[in-house]
């Protein structure tokens, strides 16, 4: 930066009007602005370097995992992915996904033995209201984005992944019989 009282007094003495005052800051800021333009083409950055994304604990790295193995399995099966990981104050839903003219919410479940009941077990009532609040909230955003803005057919499914394989259950729960009635 350029210190306009120094300026002032070296360049010009007897500068007493308010006129060249005004065109001497504006050629000290054109010359500023020009000297940032050279930096910045020469390879000097002046943006402030990208913050690197979280590290994964290895639970979360393993849950990465089994939905990128569920979303290959759904894509195999003919449908389109729409969305991954979409969350809200609700809950989140792991892979949004489109089969002819049902809009399809996945929820990818992982356990390592069936010792507590499995991966399907896991999805108890609290997690398929959760589920249900979830897909009510980005519903109309999905329909006006991939339907046309007319709210399609859905559906709720479960992959679960366990020791004995990757099971796909369609249709694992109704959403109406789980969401809270409102008054």
């Amino acid at each position: 930066m350029y210190n306009l009282t120094l300026l002032w007094k070296c360049e010009t003495p007897a500068m007493d009007d308010d006129a060249e005052l005004i065109e001497l800051m504006r050629l000290a800021q054109a010359k500023a602005i020009r000297r940032r333009r050279r930096s910045a083409a020469g390879g000097k950055t002046t943006r402030k370097p990208r913050a690197q994304p979280a590290r994964l604990s290895p639970s979360q790295r393993q849950g990465r995992h089994a939905e990128n193995l569920a979303c290959e399995h759904v894509r195999d099966h003919g449908m389109t992915i729409l969305a991954r990981n979409l969350s809200c104050k609700a809950g989140e839903i792991d892979l949004v996904a489109k089969e002819r003219e049902i809009l399809v919410f996945i929820e990818v479940r992982q356990r390592r033995s069936s010792r507590f009941g499995g991966a399907a077990a896991s999805v108890n009532r609290n997690k398929q209201r959760r589920l249900a609040l979830a897909a009510a909230y980005f519903l109309p955003r999905l329909a006006k984005r991939h339907f046309g803005g007319a709210i399609p057919a859905c559906r709720f499914d479960l992959i679960c992944i366990d020791a004995a394989g990757m099971t796909w259950i369609r249709q694992a729960f109704d959403s109406q019989a789980r969401t809270p009635a409102r008054s």
